[in-house]
């Protein structure tokens, strides 16, 4: 049986993170047909996150298995939702962002394991509502979502820069607990 857990980056795990990121680009773009060159997936981007204590590593058999960045504040691009709205609009929320298994340990629903336990995580910090968001191409993360509870609230549109204005939207989750 293999040791899994989660712990906080750190900048010696920026080398497997990045290689993750690099892996998750790769199959979002071969199946879903999805832009992988956001700005905010640069290495520069992990390093800035992990040194602020946001970036999380799934560990398997003490290997960087897993990437997310998890945030406890209000997120800029959840303000306006479309299509529906949130559940609870009041309480804090964390958010889960950037999430990818590497492709050596695929197969072993890790994906599962590592939102599990970064709400577990959250909860005990006293965090009882969580957000993600996802492209309307990115099935994995739909299915991730969806089985970790999360409800399909509404539409979003982040900041980042895109090709067009619907490259931007991004289909968005609530879970409450």
């Amino acid at each position: 049986m293999s040791s899994i857990y989660i712990k906080r980056a750190q900048i010696t795990d920026l080398k497997e993170i990045m290689n993750i990121i690099s892996q998750a680009q790769a199959m979002l773009k071969a199946v879903a047909k999805i832009s992988a060159s956001t700005p905010s997936l640069s290495a520069a981007s992990f390093k800035n996150d992990t040194s602020k204590h946001l970036d999380r590593a799934l560990m398997v058999d003490n290997k960087v298995a897993g990437t997310a960045t998890l945030i406890v504040a209000d997120d800029p691009n959840y303000r306006e939702i479309t299509d529906g709205q949130w559940e609870n609009n009041t309480d804090p929320y964390a958010t889960i962002h950037r999430i990818a298994i590497s492709g050596d340990f695929a197969g072993q629903h890790l994906g599962k394991i590592f939102v599990s336990n970064l709400i577990s995580q959250s909860y005990q910090n006293g965090v009882h509502n969580f957000r993600i968001d996802t492209h309307k191409l990115n099935k994995r993360m739909q299915h991730l979502a969806t089985s970790a509870g999360y409800v399909h609230r509404g539409k979003i549109y982040v900041s980042e820069p895109a090709a067009n204005h619907e490259d931007n939207a991004r289909l968005a989750f609530e879970l409450n607990l």
